[in-house]
């Protein structure tokens, strides 16, 4: 290894130090502010290396952020299964929200997928199939930032209970902001209300969470929201976010 390699390594490593201190007393200062105001420390803290992903399940996210930096890259997986009117709701965001969407595509289409593994391995290996189509994207795409902004919530699942406002994101090495880890389910059915917030047109037939089309199903009244995603596989996470 030459003395470059050595020095580079070297300096990723005191970056890395440097990310997770500054993680470490965000957390702490940050753990009861305002949404608004966790966005503003990650723009300010961290400038064009912040990004934000979206499922296009709703704007919600889009909207706070764009409203506090202009411009923000959103990163949307374009898995290849989506229903219609999750494109749909991307391309209405790209028309109405002051932000620079990016479309993130798995290095296979389903197409060669199929062919290379076989058809339908989302029922066969959904785990497999999320990480080639949703999370192996993602890391690629993420390579670029130092911090990124997600939507998830503590009051989602058991797996996110423990989620924090900033935390550090090991798998990527990078930071992760959850500025809406605290909101309830009502915050967020108050927020869209108050702010026109766009929609997956999805959730007025009973799909409250979305995902790809093979894998998400109708909720029936009283049902846990997220019991439609990966019915009957024993599975609730895409690898995302774990």
């Amino acid at each position: 290894m030459s003395v470059a390699e050595i020095e580079a390594g070297l300096e990723r490593q005191r970056a890395t130090l440097d990310l997770q201190g500054i993680v470490e007393s965000a957390a702490r200062f940050l753990e009861d502010a305002p949404a608004r105001e966790i966005i503003r420390w990650a723009a300010a803290t961290f400038g064009d290396r912040l990004c934000l992903t979206s499922s296009m399940s709703d704007a919600l996210l889009i909207d706070l952020v764009s409203r506090v930096k202009p411009g923000v890259d959103v990163l949307f997986i374009d898995t290849g299964y989506h229903f219609a009117e999750t494109i749909g709701t991307r391309d209405a965001v790209e028309a109405v929200y002051k932000v620079n969407v990016i479309n993130v595509k798995p290095s296979r289409t389903v197409e060669e997928q199929d062919r290379d593994l076989g058809p339908r391995l989302y029922g066969r290996n959904p785990d497999l199939c999320c990480y080639l189509r949703k999370v192996e994207p993602l890391n690629r795409a993420l390579e670029p930032y130092l911090a990124w902004v997600s939507g998830i919530r503590r009051d989602e699942s058991p797996t996110r209970a423990n989620t924090k406002v900033v935390e550090w994101d090991a798998k990527r090495q990078m930071v992760k902001v959850n500025p809406i880890a605290r909101w309830t389910q009502q915050d967020v059915d108050n927020y869209i209300a108050d702010n026109g917030v766009l929609i997956n047109p999805l959730h007025y037939d009973d799909y409250p969470s979305i995902g790809c089309a093979p894998c998400t199903r109708r909720v029936a009244p009283g049902e846990d929201p997220r019991s439609g995603r990966w019915a009957g596989l024993g599975k609730i996470e895409c690898g995302i976010h774990l």
